[in-house]
């Protein structure tokens, strides 16, 4: 897959513990614009964050279509979505 045609759905944790889910086609401009209190509104006063998860889409719509099912997921569900996609028990990668 050509790096330009990449859409990412990603989660940041921040500073607070809290997730914030979001789209992007470049992801590490993305979590540097963020992490600059440029990014979104709920993540200005939760700097630092440190992105937690990530998956790759073909489309934009694919991604989209997945940040929005994971933003209707309650906390735990979030938490077993991102160990079931990493395959792992924990929620430890970095993107």
């Amino acid at each position: 897959m050509d790096k330009g045609n990449e859409h990412f759905f990603y989660v940041l944790e921040c500073k607070d513990g809290t997730y914030y889910a979001g789209y992007t086609n470049d992801l590490e401009k993305r979590v540097r614009v963020h992490n600059e209190g440029k990014g979104a509104k709920y993540t200005r006063a939760r700097i630092p964050v440190r992105c937690i998860y990530m998956e790759s889409f073909e489309t934009k719509r694919e991604a989209m279509r997945a940040e929005y099912q994971f933003k209707q997921l309650t906390r735990n569900a979030k938490e077993r979505y991102m160990r079931k996609g990493q395959g792992t028990d924990e929620i430890t990668k970095k993107c």
